[in-house]
């Protein structure tokens, strides 16, 4: 796998609470790994959760030995919630802090993917598809048929997320599982992303691009030409 990442505060932002990490190389038993996480809580609290829950997750995979790329998210992940919710437990100045996290691990033809909160990974060829699904109030309107997808890019809630690492003391990620193709390009990215570009602006220019460098510049430019209400990660990759 080749890939590149970038994380950028946006325009309105004092601060960047979302962390990236992006290896080709083994890390543990795993061959590769992806991450994008999205810190929230108070000033400092989001950048902190944010870089616990990619620290722990990479410290448990480098230690384990277990195998199964499956198994070796699931149970990082857990850890990493429960470090992240014991901390904001025991400093008030880290109270309800808490964040997503989207991860990738591409091994013998297949992509797996674990994610919980609303970062995102899609699937990018001739056309764009969310693999994930978003833990937030607006998604499970939608699900619900009580709200058009179309109406919720602006959803007045679109920011409250139904799950988050460290905000509970158990949480469970949801996993996904998909076959490699040489043609198409993944894309783990962060809501400062999807909430300020179009799904299909987004296929565009990851189309119009080959290098990856050049692609994950191009999409933080253009959440930041939109107004870069938030911070903007994204991490690109294809076989």
């Amino acid at each position: 796998m080749k890939s590149f990442g970038k994380s950028d505060t946006g325009n309105k932002r004092s601060n960047n609470q979302d962390s990236i990490f992006y290896s080709d190389s083994p890390v543990g038993t795993l061959p590769n790994l992806y991450i994008v996480a999205d810190g929230m809580g108070g000033h400092r609290a989001g950048d902190k959760a944010s870089k616990m829950a990619i620290d722990i997750t990479l410290d448990f995979v480098k230690k384990t030995s277990l195998e199964n790329p499956v198994a070796i998210l699931k149970r990082a992940m857990i850890f990493a919630n429960n470090e992240i919710y014991k901390a904001a437990s025991h400093d008030p100045d880290l109270s309800g802090m808490g964040t997503t996290m989207v991860a990738a691990v591409a091994m013998d033809g297949k992509l797996y993917v674990a994610n919980v909160g609303d970062s995102r990974l899609y699937v990018i060829g001739s056309d764009i598809r969310q693999v994930t699904m978003d833990h937030s109030l607006v998604e499970e309107l939608i699900r619900n048929g009580e709200l058009e997808r179309k109406k919720g890019r602006n959803h007045p809630e679109k920011n409250i997320i139904t799950k988050a690492m460290g905000s509970r003391d158990e949480v469970m990620p949801d996993f996904f599982e998909i076959d490699l193709c040489a043609e198409d390009k993944y894309l783990l990215c962060s809501d400062g992303l999807s909430n300020m570009v179009e799904d299909d602006e987004i296929r565009d220019i990851v189309v119009e691009h080959q290098n990856l460098e050049q692609i994950a510049q191009a999409l933080v430019d253009r959440a930041n030409y939109y107004g870069g209400s938030d911070n903007i990660s994204v991490v690109i990759l294809s076989e």
